[in-house]
């Protein structure tokens, strides 16, 4: 599935089932929320937390709801997901092309 893919498949289950999108400021509290589920189990996964029962592993399925919800915001404000991150990849690459090889504290865990 491409990332514009994405975008069509979310915005016809919207109008399939979900009636309307929310305002996107709630949108933007939900992706916030994700995030801070995604966090979550990341701490508790590679930090120094643990789970507590009941809890599970369910780092994709944070991810994916993170997408879903990019995807609802990109959806309401005309954003072509696919070509922004084609120029954010662009830009990194200008902007950082040296700076990262060029790192010494990158290359000390090789």
């Amino acid at each position: 599935m491409t990332i514009k893919e994405a975008q069509e498949q979310v915005d016809q289950w919207i109008k399939t089932y979900g009636v309307r999108y929310f305002s996107e400021l709630t949108n933007m509290a939900i992706l916030t929320e994700e995030v801070g589920e995604l966090a979550k189990v990341m701490a508790r996964k590679y930090g120094d937390q643990s789970f507590k029962p009941g809890d599970k592993e369910n780092i994709g399925d944070e991810m994916a709801d993170i997408l879903w919800v990019l995807c609802c915001l990109a959806n309401q404000t005309g954003i072509d997901l696919t070509t922004e991150f084609q120029r954010n990849i662009e830009k990194k690459t200008q902007r950082d092309k040296e700076r990262h090889i060029n790192n010494p504290k990158l290359k000390e865990n090789y």
